[in-house]
């Protein structure tokens, strides 16, 4: 028989609606600690049967829910689970292959660089059987190579060490993979993510059909996606500011390597928009920070932040031009980043008319009950005087 949690009185409200998570508050009592990482039963304060989930009593997030029935934590249950996500795929040599909740894996993220995977196992549970998971993604993919991009911080939150390892086969030094006709130089034992921003794959071939003959200004630009892609597609000319020098070194050995001619600037965004007090004014302007609200704590400063980032933006275009704009804080909701942007217009005296509304590709799957596996939104609008 399982062990079982119970929830507190009225906690219950998230849960029954079908939300997979149970914070320590909502219980009566933490877990014990010799559940870590196993199947745990959850019920409500009157008793009634909520599911089986994993159980980490260190933890802010103390259970996450896995089954209605009961189940193991063995071979059966993770190759039924690993094999489904792998089908939902199409077999793209860039892909998530799996994303946590949304493939009934918490926790647990892979994607597939060509002959490479690279994993992260972000919950106790995850992380205690990720040999197994590692020998039926070779079984199920073919593929020889894994590494594990156990470098999070969110490890810490689950009692977990952070660390980098190629854990079956051995990892190339450098990869050059294609990505939309272009080669990219992909760090896969350090760089952002577990090697690329996959989620903006779509984004790029999408902005980039904006981009002939246009002066484009690639902010946030790290490794140079947008900015590749909108030179590839014959921009006029494209200016890339980071303020990381490791990343512009990738972004500089990718547009050498396709032979594509681009202004790469390392500086604080912020600091760049002020220095240059719109001397020039862009045709299309690309804002893809990094999350400004990582936690509702952090919302009104974020708010702030991606007000001013895209007044500024707004102020540095000519009328007519083109602003891309994106948020990966799930908690930004396309109504609050809306509502940003169009007082971001009114601050600078111009009108929005939108063009595209933009959202995480088919690989990284949103479940309508969990509104955190949503987060990458944007807009693509065209500004006015």
């Amino acid at each position: 028989m399982q062990p079982i949690i119970q929830l507190r009185k009225g906690a219950t409200a998230r849960v029954k609606q079908g939300h997979p998570w149970v914070f320590g508050n909502d219980l009566a009592q933490l877990p014990n600690p010799e559940w870590d990482g196993e199947v745990v039963a959850c019920k409500d304060e009157r008793g009634r049967h909520l599911g089986y989930g994993i159980s980490n009593h260190a933890s802010q997030i103390v259970w996450r829910k896995i089954a209605n029935e009961p189940c193991q934590l063995d071979e059966d249950f993770f190759r039924a689970r690993v094999t489904a996500a792998v089908d939902r795929r199409k077999g793209n040599s860039l892909e998530r292959l799996i994303w946590s909740e949304s493939d009934d894996l918490p926790g647990l993220i892979v994607d597939r660089y060509g002959d490479v995977l690279v994993l992260q196992c972000l919950t106790l549970a995850m992380d205690r059987h990720v040999d197994l998971i590692a020998d039926l993604l070779i079984e199920v993919t073919g593929v020889g190579v894994i590494v594990a991009r156990n470098d999070a911080p969110v490890r810490k939150k689950e009692g977990l060490a952070c660390e980098v390892n190629v854990i079956r086969g051995q990892c190339p030094e450098s990869t050059w993979l294609m990505l939309n006709g272009l080669e990219l130089s992909v760090d896969l034992l350090g760089g952002q993510k577990t090697g690329l921003y996959l989620d903006q794959r779509d984004q790029y071939a999408l902005v980039a059909s904006y981009a002939k003959g246009r002066n484009v200004l690639d902010a946030c630009c790290h490794q140079g996606g947008f900015a590749l892609h909108c030179k590839q597609a014959e921009a006029a000319s494209v200016t890339g500011v980071d303020s990381s020098e490791h990343a512009l070194e990738q972004a500089k050995q990718n547009a050498m390597r396709n032979n594509l001619k681009i202004d790469w600037v390392e500086m604080n965004i912020f600091d760049f928009f002020r220095q240059r007090e719109h001397a020039t004014l862009w045709d299309l302007i690309i804002l893809d920070p990094p999350p400004f609200a990582p936690s509702k704590a952090k919302l009104e400063s974020a708010l702030r932040g991606y007000r001013e980032l895209n007044l500024q933006a707004i102020k540095g275009l000519r009328n007519g031009g083109l602003l891309a704009t994106y948020t990966c804080s799930h908690i930004m909701t396309y109504d609050l980043f809306r509502k940003v942007l169009v007082e971001a217009a009114a601050d600078a005296g111009r009108q929005l008319r939108l063009r595209e509304i933009c959202r995480q590709p088919e690989d990284h799957p949103v479940l309508m009950n969990i509104p955190e596996s949503e987060y990458l939104r944007g807009f693509l609008v065209e500004v006015t005087s």
